[in-house]
């Protein structure tokens, strides 16, 4: 196992654009064609080999569908060769035969994609798709290889979620992640599926209900800022403040870069995996192919761009009078994608400010 001495948990790299499903929420597009300039298998060995100088302890390999790229086993194998801890979130369609083979040999730790009971699921991504994810979770975690479920939080599935908790229970996986919708790649079309404030309310509530009910029997994530509010109204201030430094794994990325680093098909490197960035922009932080990670990340640190979030008196609206703010702050790629401004306020957020409540 790879000593983890570097300053982030994970660097995540989005192998392919090709894609078999088509998720009517897909954060990234992904289709049955590649991404331009996808990385080649000896540009993903660099990638591997700057992985592994940064320190990460993980190596996470998303897509599209990652086990749809030929080489992909060569570059895992490569990857845990370099002492890194690899794995793969998968829809699970492509899980049998010698891929799940060469999965549980290379011992590549595996999460399953599933939103729901078979009828929503199906609504979210395809006709059919319950049955193969629930076959890959079921061989995972015969093959000891089950890491976690990931499901995304749409208008269609928040009275369900209840059953991927029930799923993990049963298969015995490491934790349920939770996905708050951000409208990049396919999901800028089809917003009419992102929840309402008041319906992200409820829905973050009952997962810390979920959280409670299943503690001790697998770690349950929430990839939304302001779910970190939402437990603060919920605990005693000494076991929020254990919670939210050991626990939770939803800070935006620009106020705390939450553990990660990711990078996209063609080698950019960004904060977030949620947003669409032009190499233009400021966000951007350079391409693996002639940047180095460690020097990306010194830049990150001696940015004015990035150490301006230091700062959250940055932030407009109710986010920015919000008492809430030091430990929420809101999602900034929501508020980029919906305002074209980073600093504006996070519209999925149902909470009114006291100052604004007194007025």
């Amino acid at each position: 196992m790879a000593e983890h001495k570097g300053p982030l948990l994970m660097t995540s790299w989005r192998v392919t654009g090709v894609c078999n499903a088509r998720c009517r929420y897909c954060n990234v597009d992904a289709t049955g064609t590649h991404a331009p300039h996808e990385m080649t298998t000896q540009e993903a060995f660099h990638l591997v080999d700057e992985v592994q100088k940064f320190g990460v302890k993980w190596f996470g390999l998303k897509g599209g569908e990652p086990l749809t790229r030929p080489d992909i086993f060569e570059i895992a194998t490569y990857a845990k060769s370099k002492g890194l801890n690899v794995c793969l979130l998968t829809n699970g369609v492509f899980v049998d035969g010698s891929i799940y083979d060469n999965l549980v040999k290379n011992q590549i730790w595996s999460s399953v994609s599933i939103d729901g009971p078979e009828d929503i699921n199906d609504e979210l991504r395809g006709k059919g798709s319950y049955k193969k994810a629930l076959s890959a979770i079921e061989k995972l975690a015969s093959g000891k290889i089950l890491n976690g479920l990931a499901c995304a939080i749409t208008k269609v599935n928040l009275k369900h979620l209840d059953h991927v908790a029930e799923l993990a229970e049963k298969y015995h996986a490491n934790f349920v992640w939770y996905n708050a919708l951000v409208p990049s790649g396919r999901a800028k079309t089809t917003m009419e599926l992102e929840p309402t404030p008041e319906e992200y309310e409820w829905v973050l509530n009952h997962i810390w209900d979920i959280t409670k009910k299943y503690r001790g029997k697998f770690e349950v994530h929430v990839h939304c800022p302001f779910f970190a509010r939402v437990v603060k109204q919920r605990l005693p201030e000494k076991e929020f403040n254990e919670w939210y430094e050991k626990e939770f794994h939803g800070k935006c990325t620009y106020f705390a870069f939450g553990g990660y680093l990711s990078v996209t098909e063609n080698g950019d490197l960004i904060p977030c995996f949620y947003t669409d960035l032009q190499p233009n922009e400021p966000m951007m932080l350079g391409n693996i192919r002639n940047k180095p990670l460690t020097q990306a990340w010194e830049e990150v640190k001696a940015s004015t761009y990035y150490n301006r979030f230091k700062d959250r008196d940055i932030l407009k609206g109710k986010c920015g009078v919000c008492e809430y703010r030091d430990i929420c702050g809101g999602c900034r790629n929501r508020a980029y994608a919906y305002t074209g401004d980073i600093t504006e306020s996070d519209p999925a957020c149902n909470y009114i400010p006291e100052v604004l409540r007194k007025k």
